[in-house]
């Protein structure tokens, strides 16, 4: 089991290169970052990371092709896989539905999943040969390249997907895994890796080869911190992914009622301890490795992703002071306590 962790660039950004550099001389496998407009710039932060770091991978999960133009994330990804010395990787998938509705976008008429397969394959294109003529249903290119040439041979390009199956069964197919937001039963794991498994069949692949990675809500020792943070994600999830976390919509509906209301007390208020049970990963370092051991590695997901929920977040995002460890607190409870039981 590989551990990686995502950082939100909402701290001060040196704060965020520390956290990194830690997360590098511990041993973390990656380090990832959303690209989207509410956060700072992942692409700075992580050229400015590159060079105090010597072994930490790095790049979106996710970059969002339904706002940033294929070719250009592509290009972006090149240039900080030649500052890393050839570690870079990106996930790609149309984007965090609540901020397409900010930017006055419908996202059930831009055919998401269409436009993302069709995006991976442009990308795929400019990342191995830096020139592309494509003419598509989406996105169109006449004789277009770029010196923007990455170190690794090949650079690994992830479909995210979230519902399934077909997303999970494209991610299978076409690229080299995904990062799956929020699975934490069996059931939703099992489900995610089934229909990656039919991707990569249909491909002749080996899906045991694939990055396959679950991207879940987690804070060591604050099991109450996970419940205030994790009503912010609510929105996101779709209901078949609920249902599979035995979470209904009448359940949440309280807590989407109250964001809908600008309410954001009564969301949080709204997140009952059972429903953050289910949908985070938090506790003390033994209950988080028996949730792991018992919940997720055994569908074959073979890498942990944690979005790590500290009182700077807490604080910026709910106004509440709730005692926890900062980040480089909990990375180095994970390298100490969780790591060690996965070999």
């Amino acid at each position: 089991m590989r551990f990686s962790f995502v950082t939100l660039p909402d701290y001060p950004l040196q704060e965020s290169l520390e956290h990194i550099k830690t997360a590098d001389e511990l041993g973390f496998y990656g380090v990832y970052a959303a690209d989207e407009t509410w956060h700072k710039d992942l692409y700075v932060l992580f050229a400015a990371a590159a060079s105090d770091t010597s072994r930490i991978r790095m790049g979106p999960s996710l970059a969002p092709v339904a706002l940033r133009e294929p070719t250009l994330v592509a290009q972006a990804v090149a240039t900080l896989d030649e500052l890393t010395g050839g570690r870079a990787e990106c996930v790609i998938s149309s984007g965090n539905f609540s901020l397409l509705a900010q930017y006055a976008t419908d996202w059930t008429g831009i055919k998401p999943l269409s436009r993302v397969k069709e995006a991976h394959q442009v990308m795929r294109t400019f990342l191995d040969e830096g020139a592309l003529t494509f003419d598509g249903e989406f996105f169109n290119y006449a004789g277009l390249f770029t010196f923007a040439r990455p170190v690794q041979e090949h650079l690994p390009l992830l479909i995210g997907a979230l519902r399934g199956p077909k997303s999970f069964q494209a991610a299978g197919e076409l690229s080299d895994g995904t990062h799956a937001f929020a699975q934490y039963s069996p059931e939703a794991c099992n489900y995610m890796v089934d229909n990656l498994r039919i991707g990569a069949e249909r491909a002749g692949k080996n899906w045991q080869d694939l990055d396959i990675a679950v991207w879940n809500v987690f804070a060591i020792e604050a099991k109450q911190a996970a419940q205030t943070i994790g009503a912010f994600y609510i929105p996101a999830m779709a209901v078949e992914q609920m249902e599979r976390h035995g979470v209904s919509q009448a359940d949440v509906q309280p807590i989407l009622d109250a964001f809908g209301d600008g309410d954001v007390q009564g969301a949080i208020d709204s997140m009952t301890p059972d429903i953050a049970e289910k949908l985070s990963v938090a506790g003390t370092p033994d209950e988080v490795v028996d949730k792991i051991k018992s919940d997720i590695e055994p569908s074959g997901v073979n890498h942990f992703i944690a979005c790590i929920t500290d009182s700077f977040l807490l604080n910026a995002f709910t106004g509440r002071d709730i005692e926890v460890p900062d980040v480089q607190g909990q990375l180095q409870l994970i390298h100490d306590e969780v790591m060690p039981a996965f070999g």
